[in-house]
């Protein structure tokens, strides 16, 4: 199968990339050190396009298919844009926005998805729960009819975008006898009484994504805004999870390739023992290893996107090999990177520190790997 890429698609690659690098990424920095979300950052990703990318024009994006949407996170990645801010759009895009797109009523779509297409209103994901993390479909939080609407009362743990966000996706249970099947999906919004986030939590990478608990109340949700239907609420956030798993690795593989470019200017210019460090074996290898990440890497996310494009919609095996590839080999790639730096790698002013750091959600965000490794090992064995 050819994955090779269009002209058109290589410009508009290029294009963010640029852009990343000389818009986006000077801010980066600073978000990092602070742990905070950066609503300058979030300003120029929405005039760019980036948070309403693969939302209908009609609806205020910009209609691009799947492949496109992991070109642009390649390109922020490589452009040197920090995991953080990347994981703010996927949550707010991918989690929030695209959930409505594909299972919201007509109105629902035209009250939500024009303004989160432009970042107006951003929005989060509800579905983790204290105790159910890696076992999704053992959420505790409860969802009771009242009149036309539903009274929720739960928690929420590890939410991205969950301190400034305007729309919520939150999942609950309408019968717990009936574990998934049970599970129902509700639109909330900012301000809905009995609705309240906890503080940041303070992360070891990905640090300017805001993310904290959610706590639900006594929290009255009109009728009108159950998502996709009453017990459909599994479909629906396995749907968000897919999303989740084919889009968020092409940030990580623009990540390796920024740090390819910063490896090999480096081993260029650092010298040691009369010579530059690209003399020495042990260093050309790990500049190797990570170029060959990288087209391994690329080819699994152009697959996985290019199915998901073609409508072969929820194919775990795929995705699941992809993730578990991308997410345990880049954090070794990412270690690779610091330790061509040396001690400057261990320094924040250095882009690999943070590269390193960002890089461990991979294999825990969006399904373990030891969960895609189940996965996997379930299929194969079937």
């Amino acid at each position: 199968m050819d994955f090779s890429l269009t002209r058109e698609q290589e410009m508009f690659r290029d294009t963010v990339f640029r852009y990343a690098r000389n818009e986006v990424s000077p801010l980066c920095e600073e978000a990092d050190l602070k742990g905070e979300f950066s609503f300058d950052i979030w300003r120029k990703l929405g005039e760019f396009g980036i948070l309403g990318l693969p939302l209908p024009e009609s609806l205020g994006g910009s209609g691009a298919d799947i492949l496109t949407c992991c070109l642009a996170g390649e390109a922020l990645g490589h452009g040197g844009v920090d995991g953080g801010s990347v994981l703010a759009w996927g949550a707010h895009t991918y989690l929030c926005a695209h959930n409505i797109l594909d299972f919201g009523t007509e109105e629902q779509k035209r009250k939500y998805v024009p303004k989160l297409a432009t970042g107006e209103w951003i929005g989060c994901m509800g579905l983790t729960e204290p105790g159910s993390g890696s076992d999704a479909a053992s959420l505790r939080t409860t969802a009771v009819k009242k009149g036309g609407g539903y009274v929720l009362n739960g928690s929420k743990t590890f939410i991205t975008n969950a301190p400034v966000s305007d729309v919520f996706v939150v999942f609950a249970n309408v019968d717990h006898s009936r574990r998934h099947e049970g599970i129902t999906a509700f639109i909330i919004e900012k301000g809905a009484p009995g609705l309240s986030t906890g503080k940041p939590f303070h992360k070891l990478g990905c640090r300017s994504s805001a993310t904290s608990e959610v706590f639900l109340e006594d929290c009255e949700v009109p009728g009108e805004n159950v998502l996709g239907g009453e017990g459909k609420g599994w479909f629906i956030a396995l749907n968000g999870v897919e999303w989740d798993r084919c889009t968020l690795l092409s940030p990580l593989l623009g990540a390796a390739l920024c740090n390819l470019d910063l490896c090999a200017r480096y081993a260029n210019e650092r010298e040691q023992f009369g010579r530059p460090i690209r003399a020495f074996q042990a260093v050309q290898h790990r500049i190797a290893d990570i170029k060959i990440f990288i087209e391994a890497c690329r080819l699994a996310v152009y697959r996985v996107a290019s199915a998901k494009d073609r409508g072969q919609m929820l194919n775990p095996l795929s995705a699941a090999v992809s993730k578990v590839y991308a997410g345990d080999r880049g954090f070794e790639m990412a270690s690779e990177a610091v330790q061509i730096f040396g001690g400057y790698g261990f320094m924040h002013e250095y882009p690999v520190e943070r590269n390193f750091r960002d890089a461990k959600l991979a294999a825990i965000g969006g399904g373990t790997s030891d969960i895609m490794r189940m996965i996997v090992s379930r299929i194969m064995l079937m």
